[in-house]
């Protein structure tokens, strides 16, 4: 899977966001689109970390989906 497919999924991966980052409001989930760049930067000030870090979580994330995708 590469990021391309959550794009074009976004409204099957909102909730799976969601979860993951429960302080991001669904209006802010809704219009990043599924934009990886505005999923960090997001979460890199909702949460008040470095932008390595949400890059972190964002790839970390993207790896369980990348594995539920498959069982």
């Amino acid at each position: 899977m590469n990021w391309d497919r959550v794009e074009g999924n976004w409204k099957q991966f909102k909730g799976n966001v969601k979860e993951e980052w429960n302080e991001l409001t669904n209006d802010e989930i809704d219009a990043m689109e599924g934009r990886r760049e505005q999923l960090e930067g997001r979460i890199q000030e909702r949460y008040g970390i470095e932008r390595d870090e949400a890059r972190r979580q964002v790839d970390a994330w993207y790896e369980r989906q990348n594995v539920d995708t498959h069982t």
